[in-house]
């Protein structure tokens, strides 16, 4: 017969060892963990080859106040010494000038003065009262001085010394942080005489191993050794491997998404000139949003370059008088140098139109773009002054505001919103004009995403495109706090570790 190799070990140190073992004995003389021996055991006690007797024992430390008593005595004592020095009494606000004490110190040995019954108080003197026990040492001195320096004992040993330990328990356990008491088990293995009949039959042992080494495999070894199992239900060292932050994640998803409906990603610089983020949408020069207070203006470089000056004079009348669009224009008189002017962009719209007036006329285009943008925003839980837009657009002809819909719902839909709907709304260069909903099943509500509608002909015609141009710019920072459960858009960018390393990969 055989058992495994850590169960042989300890049924024949059991034969050798006279009476019961304690088990934390047991798996010093083994050279083992306590913890699989104590598995062991539990397995022969099981089978009948062993008894484990189990007894309950207290365990004393000091706490760390009483730490700082070891080497000096307590309060009481001190003041007891003061009072005999100043001929058995002393008003109390004089006794720190006599010894080492704070007046806190003082006022809370009052207590165990009265409790002892080593001085009383009359008015603002203290008295000391005639008594033989206070020039003996106490229990909880002596308790003390026998635990100091981190020493660990258990009540019987204590009381093997002689030490009155229930009265010292007494004095001490009133006093917070001086005194650790430990309810411990202690257990002690026996070997029953079907374990000795066991050994004397010749029971032998099968080592265990976690894993096949090229040694065993190579001589054979594999055949005389017990293959552990692994329990994979056990709890495990967490694992937090480097991935791309969750707002990263977001965008590549938001992206991956227009590329798999066959949109064409554009890119536009930062630094925008007026005319591309402002002028060409059709944008008024004396619009409040161009202020320097909703607005971050360039100083270097002082002027950007324009495109042709064809259509740079197309917007210009565009804005003066309509020019061809059949509008009557903003009738004012536009501004060239303003528009030169330098700005952060403040949309990612100065992208699709600057690919608007590249687009080939009289054939279908789809493109987007997903980038930062810049405003002058009071920072709260929901804005910031840098955040993210995705804007789209769609030229066709026979394009309509079913096949917006369409695209917005099969965009989110990817993104993992599969309820959108879009109402009627206001947006400065799109006629008509939608906003974009998402409805969230966790909230019961709809939540506004962002603008969209079909191009003004302000905005088409001066960029030479007649075709009708669906278009829309979307906040990409609120889809990221939807997708990841955030409150505040501030947690995507001044986000904790823990919530890095916790937050998922995906969700379903």
């Amino acid at each position: 017969m055989e058992l495994p190799q850590i169960q042989f070990d300890v049924l024949k140190r059991l034969h050798e060892t006279p009476g019961a073992v304690a088990l934390a004995d047991l798996a010093r003389a083994l050279g083992l963990d306590q913890s699989p021996v104590t598995a062991a055991c539990g397995e022969l006690r099981h089978a009948g080859y062993v008894v484990i007797e189990e007894s309950n024992f207290e365990e004393f430390r000091l706490g760390p106040e009483a730490e700082a008593y070891v080497d000096r005595p307590l309060p009481e004592r001190a003041i007891i010494r003061v009072l005999r020095d100043q001929g058995g009494a002393c008003p109390i606000t004089e006794i720190p000038k006599h010894c080492d004490l704070f007046a806190s110190q003082v006022g809370g040995a009052l207590r165990w003065l009265n409790q002892r019954q080593w001085a009383r108080k009359e008015g603002d003197r203290l008295v000391l009262l005639a008594d033989a026990e206070a020039d003996r040492p106490q229990p909880d001195e002596l308790l003390i001085k026998a635990l100091a320096r981190g020493r660990v004992a258990t009540r019987a040993e204590l009381e093997s010394k002689g030490l009155p330990v229930a009265d010292a328990v007494r004095l001490l356990a009133p006093r917070k942080g001086f005194l650790v008491v430990k309810e411990r088990t202690a257990r002690h293995v026996a070997l029953t005489d079907a374990g000795r009949r066991l050994l004397e039959a010749g029971v032998t042992g099968r080592r265990k191993v976690t894993q096949l080494t090229p040694e065993l495999l190579a001589e054979g070894g594999w055949r005389q050794v017990e293959i552990a199992p692994y329990d994979v239900t056990l709890a495990a060292k967490k694992l937090y491997p480097g991935k791309e932050h969750p707002f990263q994640r977001t965008l590549d998803r938001a992206r991956r998404a227009f590329l798999e409906m066959g949109f064409t990603e554009i890119v536009s610089p930062w630094v925008e000139s007026s005319f591309w983020d402002f002028d060409a949408v059709f944008q008024p020069q004396d619009h409040p949003a161009r202020d320097m207070q909703d607005t971050f203006y360039v100083s270097r470089p002082s002027r950007c370059r324009l495109p042709d000056e064809a259509l740079v004079e197309r917007v210009r009348l565009t804005h003066e008088n309509g020019g061809g669009t059949g509008s009557t224009g903003w009738q004012y008189r536009w501004n060239l140098e303003l528009a030169h002017r330098p700005v952060l962009r403040t949309h990612t719209t100065a992208a699709t139109i600057r690919a608007l007036a590249r687009h080939t006329q009289g054939r279908p285009g789809k493109y987007f773009t997903i980038g930062p943008v810049f405003r002058r925003e009071t920072l709260d839980y929901k804005h910031l002054p840098v955040f993210h837009q995705v804007d789209g657009i769609i030229v066709d002809p026979a394009a309509s505001l079913a096949t917006l819909i369409g695209t917005l719902s099969a965009f989110y839909h990817k993104m993992g919103f599969p309820q959108v709907k879009v109402v009627p709304s206001f947006f400065p260069y799109t006629e008509p004009s939608a906003e974009v909903q998402l409805y969230l099943e966790s909230r019961g509500e709809w939540v506004e995403m962002g603008g969209s509608g079909v191009f003004r002909p302000e905005v088409t015609l001066p960029v030479g495109v007649t075709d009708r141009v669906l278009a829309w710019g979307l906040g990409l920072e609120r889809l990221a706090m939807l997708t990841h459960g955030l409150d505040s858009i501030g947690a995507l960018y001044y986000a904790s570790m823990p919530w890095l390393r916790e937050e998922p990969l995906c969700r379903s």
